[in-house]
């Protein structure tokens, strides 16, 4: 059976529910990211804010630079998960093959669905019109016959897009595709393949397979398949949580050990809050320090047993803060904290152990 695959992406979504919650913010330009002057970088920007050249992941001081009337705001994660949860009620909905990839962006497979409807094309109009009408919210759509195809076409027409790719429109459809429209292609893949002479999908459907292996390894078949539009990725509703962590960037450098030993205890304690919340305790505990010059480093340890245990996984924080790094002595600008190898729900008696109430919710 052909699969009917929807990808649907929120337009701007962090910007966007600031400028739902807050309608005076709705013809100005808005950043989400934080403080210029801080090392905030930028989450979402509005798309009167893109107009200036702002993009996410740039830092909040260039974005100001760009567009000096922006106003920002600092993210409310929490709220945006909240309203992610509603956002994916209206998913399950219409079916219960939903692959999340973030807060504002999914898969969903309703090759068979929950409403009877043999159009993904009606779905999707269906879903985001649910969306607009009950969360104020727009969203853009893409439909195909597999994952790759429905995620590019999401991509074409946005804010508030939907575009549809049937099945015998495929090879048209990828024909001339850039090559960083290819999944799994990032800036130092693509800056490889354009070097060696490939700049579209028609180059890389063109050539033997033997010259795209010679550059990308056993990816290379991989990319040939996306290249004449083949994609035999399912639509996954579960995956399952490999780690769990939390870091900041410091405002500014610091050799303060007793306040970086106050951020890494709430990092612990907050990984710790997560760990109780998925029901899943963790094998190693892992701190990632970076320092002025931005030279990274991991220290881990790994318990004789799974735990979820405050106490225990910030004293480990700790330890590891104290002796396997130079805290103290060389400037730091960024602390994390990550627990791994998560076991099963804990089962023990009520009795046995002590009740924690979570933290507040985060993503």
């Amino acid at each position: 059976m052909q699969r009917k695959i929807i990808h649907i992406d929120m337009d701007a979504y962090y910007a966007s529910v600031e400028q739902r919650d807050r309608p005076e913010l709705r013809d100005v330009p808005l950043i989400v990211g934080g403080d210029p002057a801080s090392r905030a970088v930028v989450c979402s920007a509005s798309y009167l804010a893109r107009q200036y050249g702002v993009r996410s992941a740039m830092s909040c001081a260039k974005a100001q630079r760009l567009c000096p009337q922006a106003v920002f705001l600092t993210p409310r994660i929490g709220h945006y998960a909240d309203i992610s949860r509603q956002i994916r009620a209206i998913f399950l909905s219409a079916t219960p093959l939903v692959e999340p990839l973030s807060l504002d962006e999914a898969y969903l497979d309703v090759t068979e669905n929950l409403l009877g409807e043999a159009s993904a094309t009606r779905i999707a109009m269906h879903l985001k019109e649910r969306i607009r009408s009950e969360l104020q919210l727009t969203a853009s759509a893409g439909v195909g016959p597999n994952k790759f195809i429905a995620k590019v076409a999401s991509d074409l027409h946005k804010p508030n897009g939907l575009v549809v790719v049937p099945p015998h429109r495929v090879g048209e459809f990828v024909a001339r595709l850039s090559i960083d429209r290819l999944w799994g292609v990032g800036p130092v893949t693509a800056k490889r393949l354009t070097a060696a002479g490939f700049h579209t999908t028609a180059d890389l459907r063109a050539a033997p397979l033997s010259d795209v292996e010679a550059i990308v390894g056993s990816f290379a078949h991989f990319l040939v398949e996306l290249a004449h539009g083949r994609d035999d990725r399912p639509v996954c509703s579960h995956h399952e949580r490999k780690s769990v962590g939390s870091e900041t960037t410091l405002a500014h450098d610091s050799t303060d050990a007793a306040a970086l030993g106050r951020l890494a205890a709430d990092l612990a304690d907050e990984v710790a809050a997560d760990l109780r919340r998925l029901g899943k305790p963790a094998r190693t505990l892992t701190l990632k320090v970076k320092y002025a010059d931005f030279t990274s480093i991991t220290r881990s340890r790994t318990f004789a047993a799974a735990t979820d245990d405050s106490p225990q996984l910030v004293a480990a924080a700790l330890e590891l803060l104290r002796t396997s790094t130079e805290v103290g002595r060389r400037p730091i600008r960024l602390l994390g904290v990550s627990a791994s190898g998560l076991g099963p729900e804990v089962k023990e008696p009520k009795h046995s152990r002590q009740l924690i109430l979570p933290f507040g919710d985060r993503a």
